[in-house]
């Protein structure tokens, strides 16, 4: 590591030490060109507490609505619906970096500079996802933060600062790096007076830094002038944790972070605190690892900037897009009866369940017999006629998406056959609103799931048309062919093509 890396981190240890963190059983240190730095073990704990932050650190949208600079201009926003809690956060660390004299500076100038999410490929890189859910949404994203920056941030940037933030940088720093965090209720509303010197949040000057250790920049510390109660009552908030937030992902995880309300734990009462997961015997300088959540590679991209080699929560996403239903037949009907459904217009179906392609690899046996699942059809029909399809215990598609499906296919007589059905019902038993399972009954009555099959195949031929469309299958896979030392035979070639494309055979 570059001696100036190694005197911010001296800084950043320091500004850590000076605001109550304790670094009880790690160390913070470099890790590698592709994970920055990280959190690693360094000593035994008896109690496996590794790292202890107090929650008067924490960054989170009730510190910008407090801060002296930003919380005046963004309590209007905010007031008037403009804008919302994480465009809170990202303005912040947009201006606080900006700021020369931050409080926060030795924080600041231990986040990356560069991120390996998709807003911050090239134009070429971006085109080698065209055709996937993360192309359309990195596409989307990128057009939202223009207009963020050019509506909302330029102009209170250089209203508070006369200069021009890089709100791209903030918000990958949020997304990358934002925990959901349990506060008790009375921390993220506190009875504060509404002077300035009556704010909840301030910042201070530290008197405990040693001069034996002097930084290049002054360290501050961050405390809180009103004595929180430890309520019982919690309000999950989003916030950026300075320490624990150095921690990297596995899928195997090494620690996982609490908060401890009362002080029971750590002795620290209002912290967050990394706890040791591991059973094994010690072991020094071993990287400690939480887990982001089961995410597939897709969204791992999306808000961090790697994948995973095989990783096990992998996903396709199939989904029908909501600005193509005003274009179908009868939209405001159909769009009523989405949501009395309750219907989903996407479903994601995990690595897992898709090693047999769209069908389940067993057929499940809760002890219900042929005639229990009959029965469960014919409950599920209005009339109890429609007989049970014979792919209905194979398909993997979960029910609300094939649900949406049935209703946007539905034709004029279907649709009215369903509204006579829930007007005979409402008439019959009463003014009231039919139930979302009624609804369901109604349209599976009408129209069965012919119509919806159908949609669901060209919905995946689309898939597949647009991931070809990316990646040139036909001429590239030709050029590979054709080469000398290709380990693809044609037979192999022929049997790959063929798995790509679907007709109706599959899904009956």
């Amino acid at each position: 590591m570059a001696s100036h890396e190694e005197a911010k981190l001296e800084t950043f240890l320091q500004w850590l030490q000076a605001n109550g963190v304790e670094l009880r059983g790690c160390k913070i240190k470099y890790s590698d060109e592709t994970k920055g730095f990280g959190i690693f073990s360094s000593i035994d704990t008896p109690d496996g507490v590794l790292l202890v932050v107090p929650l008067d650190l924490a960054i989170t949208p009730m510190r910008v609505l407090q801060d002296p600079l930003l919380g005046p201009e963004c309590r209007a926003m905010f007031e008037e619906g403009e804008v919302d809690d994480r465009f809170l956060m990202i303005l912040f660390l947009t201006v606080e970096r900006l700021r020369k004299d931050s409080l926060w500076k030795p924080y600041l100038d231990m986040l990356p500079t560069t991120f390996g999410n998709p807003l911050w490929f090239t134009d070429d890189e971006l085109l080698e996802l065209k055709g996937t859910s993360l192309y359309r949404a990195t596409k989307l994203q990128k057009k939202t933060l223009v207009s963020l920056f050019e509506d909302k941030v330029k102009g209170l940037v250089e209203k508070l600062l006369s200069v021009v933030g890089d709100s791209k940088r903030a918000n990958s720093v949020f997304w990358a790096r934002a925990l959901n965090i349990p506060f008790p209720h009375s921390y993220v509303f506190p009875k504060f007076q509404e002077d300035q010197d009556g704010c909840c949040s301030s910042l201070k000057n530290s008197a405990g830094v040693s001069d034996n250790h002097k930084p290049e920049v002054e360290v501050y510390a961050i405390k809180s002038n009103d004595k929180a109660s430890t309520s019982t009552d919690t309000v999950w908030v989003e916030g950026l944790v300075p320490g624990i937030d150095f921690c990297n992902h596995d899928i195997k995880v090494a620690a996982t972070w609490e908060v401890d309300g009362t002080g029971i734990t750590t002795g620290v009462p209002l912290s967050m605190y990394l706890l040791s997961v591991e059973r094994t015997l010690f072991q020094t300088e071993k990287e400690i690892s939480i887990s982001y959540g089961n995410k597939g590679n897709e969204e791992l991209l999306y808000l961090y900037g790697f994948v995973i080699e095989n990783n096990p929560d992998d996903y396709l996403m199939v989904h029908y897009p909501v600005e193509a239903i005003p274009n179908v037949p009868f939209p405001d009907a159909k769009g009523q009866l989405l949501e009395a459904q309750k219907a989903e217009l996407r479903c994601l179906l995990p690595k897992s369940l898709l090693d047999r392609g769209f069908f389940p690899a067993s057929i499940p046996n809760n002890g219900c017999s042929d005639k229990c699942m009959t029965d469960k059809i014919s409950n599920f029909s209005w009339s109890g006629q429609r007989k049970m399809p014979s792919y209905l215990n194979k398909l993997v598609f979960p029910e609300e998406f094939l649900t949406a499906l049935r209703t946007i296919a539905m034709k004029e007589d279907e649709l009215f056959k369903v509204s006579s059905l829930l007007e005979e019902l409402v008439s019959s038993q009463g003014e009231r609103q039919p139930s979302d399972a009624e609804v369901r009954s109604a349209v599976w009555e009408a129209c069965g799931d012919s119509g919806a099959l159908q949609l669901l195949v060209d919905l995946l031929h689309k898939k597949i048309m647009d991931l070809e469309e990316s990646c040139g299958l036909e001429d590239c896979d030709s050029e590979t062919l054709e080469e000398p030392n290709s380990a693809i035979s044609l037979e192999q070639h022929q049997r790959y093509e063929n798995e790509l494309h679907f007709d109706g055979s599959v899904l009956t």
